[in-house]
């Protein structure tokens, strides 16, 4: 039987157009469904929607509209007909400072807009170091998602993101990995009494992702570099897909 894991792209802040043109000319020889998401640049977002896979943003706004200049509200995201957007994203938490408020009203904005959310959380390598995995990401999930209804709820999909993996080809064993699932998990279920489903991001590739893949209680991927190569997205997707 299928595997029903997803894989997301999350392409960042890459491709030119014509990159573009190249890459949907690959990715269009196949026919795919709602296990995978592509989330492209903004710019780049209509050229995706309307295909046989689904398609997020990287990121809305914390505001429902209004003089904002160059940002992207989670409504007119929905007017685009986007199925989901990714939230709290650790380059977002870094590199704009956004706290856990701020996710948290973003992801209140996009459950109004009937937007779904891939929340974003994950630790430093430092935090890391000093054992304090588990009470970062407790934190950041209860910060996050704390007064949401369970019909809300059920709108979101935690990815678990290492800081220290992303973008570096070190990720954590499969046992770590499938450990911290499991805390993800209970955590949810214990302080939200809801089952979430968990995604693994963090230096996923074509090469590991068969390895990956046999980590029993994940659900599906969130790719960032390898997703802004064709060819190698699509054996990802293949092999999570299928196996």
């Amino acid at each position: 039987m299928a595997s029903k894991r997803i894989v997301v792209g999350n392409m960042k802040m890459n491709l030119t157009a014509q990159e573009i043109n190249k890459y949907l000319k690959v990715i269009e020889k196949k026919e795919y469904n709602n296990q995978v998401i592509f989330c492209p640049s903004s710019l780049y977002l209509p050229y995706f929607v309307g295909k046989t896979y689904g398609v997020g943003i990287q990121n809305i706004a914390a505001y429902e509209n209004g003089a904002y200049t160059g940002e992207i509200s989670a409504l007119q995201a929905k007017s685009m007909h986007l199925d989901c957007t990714l939230i709290g994203h650790s380059e977002r938490r870094e590199y704009f400072k956004e706290t856990d408020e701020v996710v948290r009203q973003k992801i209140k904005l996009s459950l109004q807009a009937n937007l779904k959310v891939i929340l974003c959380i994950g630790e430093t390598e430092e935090e890391r170091d000093s054992l304090k995995t588990y009470k970062v990401l407790k934190k950041q999930i209860v910060n996050a998602l704390k007064g949401f209804e369970e019909k809300e709820l059920k709108k979101i999909i935690i990815a678990y993101e290492p800081i220290w993996a992303i973008g570096t080809g070190k990720t954590p064993s499969n046992e770590e990995i499938k450990d911290t699932i499991s805390f993800i998990k209970d955590i949810v279920k214990d302080s939200l009494h809801i089952n979430m489903s968990v995604l693994y991001g963090g230096s996923v590739n074509e090469k590991n992702i068969a390895s990956l893949n046999q980590i029993e209680n994940i659900d599906g991927y969130l790719v960032g570099g390898a997703s802004t190569k064709a060819d190698k997205f699509m054996k990802i997707i293949e092999v999570v897909v299928n196996q």
